[in-house]
């Protein structure tokens, strides 16, 4: 892209330079024979000059007025510069005409001075303020530098009307003086520095203002070649160079304006329509968001819509993919859910990001509800749900939640909420889709008191714990136990873990409840060893969001400093799911074990760990998930799965623990694959801390 536009400004301003050269040739050959009329040439002349002093003062007043509470450098400088010269060529052509200015006779000599010092002005102007980047000005600058420029001129100009005043022979013209002389030969390298620099600058930029300050210079170096090897005599050749400098300066007029007002302009609309586009678009998918959506479904609704569908997409285990993979891997999750739901879509359909990990789709042309129904469900199926993942395939699910217009709800706003509430009820019900319908309401209203209260519990001392033995299948004996905690509601009684666990954790306040489990656990298994009885290990779930935690070795040892209870007597248990950021899980997990800690994988064999990865991570045992154990007498695949876990286990030299152990058959089984542990309702179910004091520790103790 570059290339091509470096080369079409080269053609540009090679074809205004043949042109301007081919001008220049027919001129100097052909011009003055044609026999035009002093007068007239003087003509020409004058009126060259005052179109010349109008389009420079024209570029002040485009410099002055314009955007005055944003005045950049180049704009300021070339608006003082201009005014300069537009004043030094209208006393230029004041003096040719022969006007007496200020008292003081005028003559050639003084016009040839100041036209040659206007070129030079203009020239080394041009070079040194488009030579720098441009920046804003404070207000001050503006009238600090008209008053310099002003200054300075008056001063140059009144030293030339007097050094013509004291030699009077100036009158009298008899060819151009030496000083004079040099001062048109020095503008030509001024000019053509000039030239190469714009050059540069439209090459660098691709400007076509640039572009357009090249052509003013192209033509400025023309009209001061032929102005320079004519002399102040009326001549068509004279007046041609006259006209060039016109036309340079009607391009420097066009030139400033595309550079300092065009360009920056259509850059603040660009800005504008990025921010715009930013308020109305999510950033990492480029979708419109949920503002856009409300705007677009308003309308649609203005405008008479009979019937739209709104469906949100929410990604199953979306926590668990950004936690243990990473954020990077999470952002690739949605740009691929994104793009996916994007490529299935209609023309009518339209896809939205709604934030974090939900979208949402509308479905603008449907007939009813029962039509927009199985146009969702038909484009969930529809959706690829593989993704690649550090060059690991995973699949991903969605849930969706439809809500319809008017059929649910008589506003825009009510139809995404109630949208939104099928999905998380989808999600409650293991369910990939739910359509809308009242009780949703009731549901939801449930789900939000129940956090209200749950926040209330934690300072009110409604959780407590229950503990359940774990025994060893060779001895029958208790070995350990495992903390459980147990919700007691003022009004609605025990709550189950399965109903209050899934809004901890969505909520945040699973990290202040797991750690008053692992704080009030320790305290309970050190109160049992100072009353005397056997010394056990506690085992404490983990959940992500502590796992999560950059501290979170620091918390775990201050509260066994707290407690007093040594390390070795306390098991974290963590799932498969937080172990799949390696890097992150093997930090953690040293850092934990440094403490003396043991740590066990719950639930192992439901999840997806690299086995690669397991050798290396520093663990004490493996629990297998309840699943597994509870149909392994009924199913030969879960039989082969605890057989192979066992035997895995033992050549990693792990411990391991099988859950939900609750028959005679179970139990032998576990006991054939050399199973070191079992915890489960066969041993006994989660008891009160006082029944495992009684029916369990006393019985060890005696």
């Amino acid at each position: 892209m570059g290339t091509r536009t470096e080369r079409r400004t080269a053609l540009i301003q090679g074809g205004i330079g043949l042109a301007g050269m081919l001008a220049f040739i027919i001129a100097s050959a052909r011009l003055d024979s044609l026999g035009i009329s002093a007068d007239s040439m003087r003509a020409l002349l004058i009126l060259a000059g005052l179109v010349i002093g109008t389009v420079s003062f024209a570029i002040f007043a485009q410099g002055w007025i314009l955007f005055a509470d944003k005045l950049s450098r180049q704009r300021l400088y070339t608006a003082v510069l201009f005014f300069i010269i537009g004043l030094l060529d209208v006393l230029h052509i004041s003096a040719y005409s022969g006007l007496k200015l200020f008292g003081v006779e005028t003559g050639l000599h003084l016009s040839d001075t100041l036209l040659a010092i206007s070129h030079m002005l203009g020239a080394l102007g041009i070079l040194f303020i488009f030579s720098k980047e441009d920046r804003q000005l404070s207000g001050k600058h503006k009238f600090t530098a008209f008053i310099g420029g002003a200054l300075v001129s008056a001063i140059g100009i009144g030293l030339l009307y007097t050094y013509q005043w004291k030699h009077p022979e100036w009158l009298e013209y008899d060819g151009r003086s030496l000083g004079n002389s040099v001062i048109w030969i020095a503008t030509l390298p001024i000019i053509l520095l000039a030239m190469v620099s714009m050059v540069r600058r439209s090459c660098k930029a691709s400007s076509s203002a640039a572009i357009t300050m090249v052509r003013a210079l192209m033509f400025m170096l023309l009209g001061h070649i032929l102005l320079m090897l004519v002399d102040m005599q009326a001549s068509l050749l004279h007046a041609v160079g006259e006209w060039y400098m016109v036309l340079s300066y009607y391009f420097v007029m066009k030139g400033v304006y595309r550079l300092t007002i065009e360009e920056p302009f259509r850059s603040q609309q660009a800005i504008e329509a990025m921010m715009k586009h930013m308020v109305d678009h999510d950033e990492l998918t480029g979708l419109p968001n949920l503002r856009r959506m409300k705007e677009e479904l308003g309308q649609a609704v203005r405008s008479g819509a009979s019937c739209i569908g709104i469906a949100v997409i929410n990604i199953d285990r979306f926590k668990a993919i950004n936690d243990s993979l990473g954020y990077g891997a999470g952002d690739k999750v949605l740009t691929e859910v994104g793009e996916r739901l994007t490529e299935v879509c209609r023309d009518a359909e339209k896809v939205y990001r709604m934030g974090e990990d939900e979208f949402a789709l509308v479905f603008g042309e449907v007939s009813d509800a029962e039509a927009a129904e199985r146009r969702a469900v038909c484009l969930l199926h529809t959706v690829n749900p593989s993704v690649i993942l550090d060059e690991t395939e995973y699949h991903i699910s969605l849930s969706m939640g439809l809500a319809v217009y008017p059929v649910d709800a008589a506003s825009v706003e009510q139809v995404i909420q109630y949208a939104d509430m099928a999905v998380h009820h989808a999600k409650d019900q293991g369910q990939e889709f739910s359509r809308y319908v009242d009780k949703l309401r009731l549901v939801t209203q449930a789900r939000i008191e129940l956090e209200n209260d749950m926040r209330k519990a934690l300072d009110q001392e409604q959780f407590f714990l229950e503990f359940q033995p774990q025994f060893s299948l060779q001895t029958n004996q208790m070995v350990g136990m495992e903390a459980l905690v147990r919700w007691r509601h003022p009004k609605r009684g025990i709550i189950p873990p399965g109903e209050f666990i899934p809004i901890a954790e969505d909520s945040g306040l699973i990290v202040q409840l797991g750690e008053w489990v692992l704080r009030t656990a320790c305290q309970y298994n050190k109160k049992w060893q100072l009353a005397g009885y056997p010394p056990l290990c506690m085992s404490v779930n983990l959940s992500m969001r502590q796992f999560r935690q950059y501290n979170l070795a620091e918390r775990i040892g201050a509260i066994l400093t707290e407690v007093g209870m040594e390390a070795k007597y306390l098991e974290l248990e963590v799932t498969e799911s937080m172990t799949y950021d390696i890097e992150t899980a093997l930090s953690q997990l040293h850092s934990l074990k440094q403490l003396g800690i043991q740590i066990s994988i719950d639930d192992f064999g439901t999840g997806y760990s690299s086995l690669y990865y397991l050798k290396s991570l520093p663990i004490d045992r493996l629990k297998i998930d309840r699943a597994f154990v509870q149909e392994l007498m009924l199913d030969g695949n879960d039989a082969a799965i605890v057989s192979t876990i066992t035997a895995m286990a033992h050549h990693l030299q792990l411990k391991v623990t099988a859950e939900g152990v609750e028959s005679e058959e179970q139990l032998e089984f576990l006991k054939q694959q050399n199973c070191h542990e079992g915890q489960g309702f066969l041993f006994s179910k989660p008891v009160a801390a006082g029944i495992l004091e009684n029916e369990f520790l006393s019985r060890l103790a005696g």
